[in-house]
Protein backbone atom coordinates (compact mmCIF):
# COMPACT_ATOMS: atom_id res chain seq x y z
CA UNK A 1 0.00 0.00 0.00
CA UNK A 2 0.82 3.68 -0.29
CA UNK A 3 2.80 3.34 -3.53
CA UNK A 4 0.56 5.70 -5.51
CA UNK A 5 -1.65 3.30 -7.50
CA UNK A 6 -4.77 5.40 -6.94
CA UNK A 7 -2.97 8.59 -7.93
CA UNK A 8 -1.82 6.95 -11.18
CA UNK A 9 -5.30 5.66 -12.00
CA UNK A 10 -7.03 8.96 -11.23
CA UNK A 11 -4.50 10.87 -13.33
CA UNK A 12 -4.99 8.46 -16.24
CA UNK A 13 -8.79 8.24 -16.11
CA UNK A 14 -9.81 11.72 -14.90
CA UNK A 15 -6.61 13.76 -15.38
CA UNK A 16 -6.66 14.85 -11.73
CA UNK A 17 -3.98 14.67 -9.05
CA UNK A 18 -4.16 15.19 -5.30
CA UNK A 19 -1.14 15.51 -3.02
CA UNK A 20 -3.21 13.98 -0.19
CA UNK A 21 -4.77 10.86 -1.66
CA UNK A 22 -6.49 8.63 0.90
CA UNK A 23 -5.55 4.95 1.05
CA UNK A 24 -7.82 2.67 -0.97
CA UNK A 25 -9.98 0.37 1.14
CA UNK A 26 -10.55 -2.92 -0.69
CA UNK A 27 -10.97 -1.63 -4.28
CA UNK A 28 -12.73 0.79 -6.55
CA UNK A 29 -13.76 0.59 -10.19
CA UNK A 30 -13.28 3.09 -13.02
CA UNK A 31 -13.80 3.09 -16.78
CA UNK A 32 -11.70 4.77 -19.45
CA UNK A 33 -13.08 5.17 -22.97
CA UNK A 34 -10.54 5.25 -25.79
CA UNK A 35 -10.40 4.98 -29.56
CA UNK A 36 -7.56 2.77 -30.74
CA UNK A 37 -6.93 2.62 -34.48
CA UNK A 38 -10.49 3.83 -35.06
CA UNK A 39 -12.05 1.24 -32.76
CA UNK A 40 -13.85 2.35 -29.55
CA UNK A 41 -12.45 0.54 -26.52
CA UNK A 42 -13.54 0.65 -22.89
CA UNK A 43 -10.99 -0.18 -20.22
CA UNK A 44 -12.44 -1.54 -16.99
CA UNK A 45 -9.95 -0.64 -14.27
CA UNK A 46 -9.89 -2.01 -10.74
CA UNK A 47 -7.75 -0.04 -8.31
CA UNK A 48 -7.08 -2.50 -5.52
CA UNK A 49 -5.92 -1.87 -1.98
CA UNK A 50 -2.26 -2.58 -1.46
CA UNK A 51 -2.39 -3.31 2.24
CA UNK A 52 -1.52 -6.89 3.11
CA UNK A 53 -4.82 -7.41 4.95
CA UNK A 54 -6.64 -7.16 1.59
CA UNK A 55 -4.30 -9.53 -0.27
CA UNK A 56 -6.71 -12.46 -0.14
CA UNK A 57 -9.23 -10.44 -2.18
CA UNK A 58 -6.83 -10.21 -5.13
CA UNK A 59 -8.21 -13.16 -7.13
CA UNK A 60 -11.65 -11.53 -7.23
CA UNK A 61 -10.18 -8.70 -9.28
CA UNK A 62 -7.50 -10.38 -11.40
CA UNK A 63 -9.19 -13.69 -12.23
CA UNK A 64 -10.46 -12.52 -15.63
CA UNK A 65 -8.05 -9.62 -16.12
CA UNK A 66 -6.39 -9.04 -19.48
CA UNK A 67 -3.63 -6.95 -17.91
CA UNK A 68 -2.14 -5.93 -14.59
CA UNK A 69 -0.10 -2.86 -13.72
CA UNK A 70 2.07 -3.55 -10.68
CA UNK A 71 3.32 -0.40 -8.99
CA UNK A 72 6.15 0.11 -6.54
CA UNK A 73 7.45 3.16 -4.69
CA UNK A 74 11.09 3.97 -5.56
CA UNK A 75 11.62 5.20 -1.99
CA UNK A 76 10.56 1.91 -0.36
CA UNK A 77 12.43 -1.37 -1.05
CA UNK A 78 9.66 -3.47 0.48
CA UNK A 79 7.20 -2.34 -2.17
CA UNK A 80 9.32 -3.87 -4.94
CA UNK A 81 9.56 -7.11 -2.98
CA UNK A 82 5.74 -7.13 -2.90
CA UNK A 83 5.64 -6.56 -6.67
CA UNK A 84 7.87 -9.63 -7.10
CA UNK A 85 5.37 -11.67 -5.06
CA UNK A 86 2.45 -10.33 -7.12
CA UNK A 87 4.20 -11.30 -10.36
CA UNK A 88 4.61 -14.88 -9.10
CA UNK A 89 1.01 -15.00 -7.92
CA UNK A 90 -0.34 -13.69 -11.22
CA UNK A 91 1.82 -16.16 -13.16
CA UNK A 92 0.30 -18.99 -11.12
CA UNK A 93 -3.29 -17.85 -10.65
CA UNK A 94 -4.33 -15.43 -13.41
CA UNK A 95 -4.98 -16.07 -17.08
CA UNK A 96 -1.95 -17.46 -18.90
CA UNK A 97 -2.30 -14.58 -21.39
CA UNK A 98 -2.32 -11.77 -18.82
CA UNK A 99 -0.10 -8.86 -19.75
CA UNK A 100 1.87 -7.49 -16.81
CA UNK A 101 3.70 -4.19 -16.54
CA UNK A 102 5.74 -2.87 -13.63
CA UNK A 103 5.75 0.85 -12.88
CA UNK A 104 8.26 2.65 -10.67
CA UNK A 105 6.30 5.44 -9.01
CA UNK A 106 7.17 8.63 -7.14
CA UNK A 107 10.00 9.54 -9.52
CA UNK A 108 9.75 13.11 -8.22
CA UNK A 109 11.39 11.76 -5.05
CA UNK A 110 14.46 10.45 -6.91
CA UNK A 111 16.84 11.79 -4.23
CA UNK A 112 15.15 9.40 -1.79
CA UNK A 113 15.43 6.42 -4.16
CA UNK A 114 15.98 3.16 -2.31
CA UNK A 115 15.57 0.67 -5.15
CA UNK A 116 18.04 0.29 -8.02
CA UNK A 117 16.30 0.79 -11.37
CA UNK A 118 18.68 -1.65 -13.10
CA UNK A 119 17.64 -4.40 -10.69
CA UNK A 120 13.98 -3.68 -11.45
CA UNK A 121 14.69 -3.76 -15.20
CA UNK A 122 16.51 -7.11 -14.85
CA UNK A 123 13.57 -8.55 -12.93
CA UNK A 124 11.07 -7.30 -15.52
CA UNK A 125 13.18 -8.70 -18.38
CA UNK A 126 13.39 -12.09 -16.71
CA UNK A 127 9.58 -12.22 -16.27
CA UNK A 128 8.15 -11.19 -19.65
CA UNK A 129 4.42 -11.09 -20.29
CA UNK A 130 3.16 -13.73 -22.73
CA UNK A 131 2.54 -11.18 -25.49
CA UNK A 132 5.63 -9.01 -24.99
Amino acid sequence: GRVGKTSLVLRYVNNVFSEKQEATVQAFYLKKHLVIEGVPVTLSIWDTAGQERFHALGPIYYRDADAALLVYDITDNDTFLRVRKWVKELQQMASKDIIMAIAANKSDLVRSRKYDIQEAERFASSNPSPKS
